[in-house]
């Protein structure tokens, strides 16, 4: 009776070990699930909106092109395996300093912007993850801005 408990937690802290290595659980991952979401909103997905977004994985997590272009699909992966959107936000939110949460918003910005338009839908998935990663509509809308700005969008 003892050895079966004993099974019984190996087999939990094995459950455990096998959470971890989730890999939507890396910021990376988690990062790249939130940009693909957003290029995916409006429906369209063009190669502008794909390319911005390897373009930023590869820019921000100093990974060379094939190393960008896996994290993406693990990305996109995970994003059409999530039911919602909380996952990658907590992971983001949970290792990422204010400061770098609120240079990805200006990040989802600038993929959003690679089309040349902002969908409302598109607008307000930015609103809502800005909101789960505790960064400020100020904040949000500045980063909105200096997105448009870079894109030529602004003018």
């Amino acid at each position: 009776m003892f050895e079966s408990f004993r099974e019984f937690i190996r087999t939990l802290a094995s459950d455990e070990d096998e959470r971890r290595s989730d890999p939507a659980d890396d910021v990376r991952v988690a990062a790249a699930a939130l940009l693909f979401h957003i290029v995916d909103a409006d429906g369209v997905v063009t190669d502008a909106e794909r390319h911005r977004l390897k373009q930023v994985l590869g820019e921000e997590f100093g990974l060379a092109p094939g190393e960008a272009d896996r994290i993406a699909e693990a990305g996109r992966q995970a994003d059409q395996e999530s039911v919602d959107l909380y996952n990658f936000t907590s992971v983001l939110k949970s290792r990422l300093s204010e400061e770098k949460r609120v240079r990805f918003v200006e990040l989802l910005w600038e993929v959003t912007y690679a089309d040349s338009e902002v969908h409302e839908l598109e607008d307000n998935l930015i609103w809502r993850m800005s909101e789960l990663m505790g960064v400020s509509t100020r904040d949000r809308m500045l980063m909105k801005r200096e997105a448009a700005e870079k894109s030529g969008a602004a003018d």
